[in-house]
């Protein structure tokens, strides 16, 4: 009877410091659910009024639409992620010949990147995409090819 004892105490630490130790990988943030986020896109060309920017976003639950952007204009929506943390938000730019699709929001990548304000930024240059939180200090995320 002892040994049902020390064992039943045993594996009941283990999950107690399982249950800590995944909580700590992983905080519960992006799973909670309803998490409010803002993204922004915005036409950041230095010469393009004659041609804008063609932007296109969805999700597999709703399509936004699409808009064309002239100079320094954005497109800016706010959503909320769903409890499993697989919110997908994905656009496609168009300019002259270039084409290109990219993930707008993706809970796994972003639900920390957008950090505490939880403010999603696009800037979309003639040399790429680039990120940021604040939309002060931009990253170039990838470029249009």
């Amino acid at each position: 009877m002892k040994i049902s004892i020390r064992l039943l105490l045993t594996l009941s630490v283990a999950i107690v410091l399982l249950v800590i130790f995944m909580s700590m990988l992983r905080p519960a943030e992006p799973l909670n659910g309803g998490s409010e986020y803002e993204v922004r896109v915005v036409n950041g060309f230095t010469n393009n009024s004659s041609l804008p920017l063609v932007i296109w976003c969805a999700s597999k639950d709703s399509e936004l639409g699409g808009r064309a952007l002239q100079e320094h204009d954005d497109f800016s929506w706010r959503l909320k992620t769903n409890i499993w943390g697989t919110t997908h938000f994905w656009c496609t730019m168009k300019w002259d010949q270039m084409r290109k699709s990219f993930d707008a929001f993706k809970a796994s990548r972003d639900a920390y990147r957008c950090g505490t304000a939880r403010k999603c930024s696009w800037l979309v240059k003639e040399d790429g995409f680039y990120f940021s939180n604040d939309e002060v200090n931009w990253q170039k995320d990838f470029p249009w090819y």
